[in-house]
């Protein structure tokens, strides 16, 4: 005895199993433990380029 049994609505498991989703999705991208430190030579360098004839 002395069981508590939590109500989980549909809508509250939906929106933890979307935020498992999206963090294995993220995990998957952005590697847990890498810091950009130890990605040195390896991670592509990009450049901002301001000024000229953009169109808007």
């Amino acid at each position: 005895m002395g069981e508590v049994v939590r109500f989980v609505s549909k809508s509250e498991r939906e929106r933890i199993r979307l935020i498992r989703e999206a963090r294995a999705i993220y995990d998957s991208v952005f590697p847990p433990g890498v810091s950009v430190d130890e990605q040195g030579d390896k991670a592509p360098a990009v450049h901002a380029i301001s000024g000229g004839d953009l169109p808007s």
